[in-house]
């Protein structure tokens, strides 16, 4: 059967707008009955604002034309059967095409911790919180993990006796949710179970067209939650004027994905710019240092020669007073010769005169 490419906005938000869809994809996922859901009027598709500008790094020119983001969210309020009764919970879905910025995921959650349910007691209308259950549906692929569906939930354990609680508690449950997490395109289309059954709905091949918006599905139907599904893309396909609205979608997200890649590749280039820029840097702190070594060499090899020439000058001046300490002596015997020629001479004289 030719059916419409569920992992569209515009496709998906058909799927969840039934009930028994809603119920069966809800119900299915967590693995519990649900005996009522409903759609609160609080669906949303995130458009752009100057949030979501900043966000992207593209300017609001660039985003003019572009009519959907990434992310579309349903709220659920659903009454579900558990062995100890029946539990209102708010359920969210999260659906995101692309990678996304993990702090929106957290904003989105964060405004249904704000929610409140309203119920009759006594004739009073009291407002109570509900608990959250979060269902994450991801286009891309975690590098993690291989899992197609993955379920996070939450036990109780006793610290000090170091033993699991058996046991839930209204106020924590409303603070903690459980999650449950759906690769998209690691679903591979078994069918063994009614959750594959179910998430093959989801595979991404056996595209018909080369934008990925209608293909075949392949599968038995022979689950009538299944095929409700089925039919539902089926007509969605089939749809002249939804096929627009899918159409529309796929060039939004081509021109979003182009602008993003445009970007990616500036920042990349300008990255890489920075990176020659401090090679360059590096080379110049590089070459100074190799520079201040020389002169600090230059500047111990002065030293050591100016040492040199004061240790010469000492030993000259050391010289120049043996020499002086010489001369002195000469001088002393040059006195003392002449002083005793002068008394030989007079002894000679004296004895000439005795003649």
């Amino acid at each position: 059967m030719i059916i419409a490419n569920p992992i569209f906005d515009t496709v998906f938000k058909r799927l969840m707008e039934n009930n028994r869809v809603a119920r069966f994809f809800v119900e299915t996922l967590i693995d519990e009955p649900v005996e009522s859901i409903t759609l609160t009027p609080q669906e949303h598709t995130y458009f752009k604002s100057p949030q979501t500008i900043a966000e992207s790094g593209l300017t609001a020119e660039e985003l003019e034309n572009i009519k959907l983001l990434s992310i579309i969210r349903f709220d659920f309020i659903a009454t579900i059967r558990t062995a100890a009764g029946y539990k209102k919970v708010l359920i969210e879905i999260q659906k995101a095409r692309n990678a996304v910025d993990l702090m929106r995921f957290r904003t989105y959650l964060a405004e249904q911790y704000k929610r409140k349910d309203i119920i009759e007691e006594d004739g009073k209308k009291l407002e109570e919180p509900l608990p959250i259950i979060t269902i994450y549906l991801l286009g891309f692929e975690l590098t993690e993990t291989d899992a197609v569906a993955i379920r996070v939930n939450r036990t109780y354990c006793d610290m000090i006796a170091r033993k699991e609680l058996h046991l839930k508690s209204e106020f924590i449950e409303c603070l903690t949710h459980d999650s449950y997490v759906v690769q998209i395109p690691r679903i591979e289309g078994k069918t063994r179970t009614r959750l594959e059954k179910m998430l093959s709905v989801f595979e991404q091949k056996y595209f018909v067209d080369d934008k990925g918006i209608i293909k075949m599905y392949t599968h038995p139907l022979d689950d009538e939650d299944v095929r409700c599904m089925v039919e539902i893309l089926y007509h969605t396909g089939a749809d002249p004027e939804q096929q627009r609205e899918i159409e529309d979608e796929w060039w939004s997200n081509e021109l979003l994905a182009s602008m993003i890649g445009e970007r990616d590749k500036r920042i990349e280039e300008q990255k890489k710019a920075l990176e020659e820029k401090e090679q360059v840097i590096a080379g110049n702190k590089k070459a100074l240092e190799e520079k201040e070594q020389v002169i600090a060499g230059n500047k111990k090899t002065l030293e050591e020669k100016e040492q040199v020439i004061a240790g010469n000058k000492k030993t000259l001046e050391e010289k120049e007073q043996v020499i002086a300490g010489n001369k002195k002596t000469l001088e002393d015997k040059d006195r003392l010769i002449e002083a005793m020629q002068k008394e030989i001479e007079r002894l000679k004289g004296k004895q000439e005169e005795s003649d």
